[in-house]
């Protein structure tokens, strides 16, 4: 399994509910991209201090790497996507994109 972890930053001007809109967009996507298993998103709740202003953020979890290459160049993806970059501090500087390989 692939686990897909993004850290954002939002511009300050980005509320709640439209953060809201953004997560329920990448969120709609389980179930349309093939292999997506889930998504989870959410604030930094950590205590330690160190998130570098990547203070939000969310993680998918894809069956193998066949279904993320899936999801990079899906247009579902890429229309969520863009409307999260929009949202961001800097654009795409505004975010960190982390892929693990987990389980068996």
């Amino acid at each position: 399994m692939i686990r897909h972890c993004v850290f954002v930053k939002f511009r300050s001007d980005v509320g709640a509910d439209e953060r809201a809109a953004i997560y329920a967009g990448l969120g709609a996507l389980v179930g349309q991209i093939e292999g997506l298993l889930s998504a989870d998103f959410g604030p930094n709740i950590s205590p330690e201090g160190r998130s570098q202003g990547f203070n939000d953020g969310f993680i998918m979890d894809f069956a193998d790497e066949a279904a993320r290459d899936r999801y990079l160049p899906h247009p579902a993806h890429k229309a969520a996507g863009s409307r999260l970059v929009a949202a961001l501090e800097g654009g795409r500087d505004g975010l960190i994109v982390f892929d693990l390989k987990v389980g068996a």
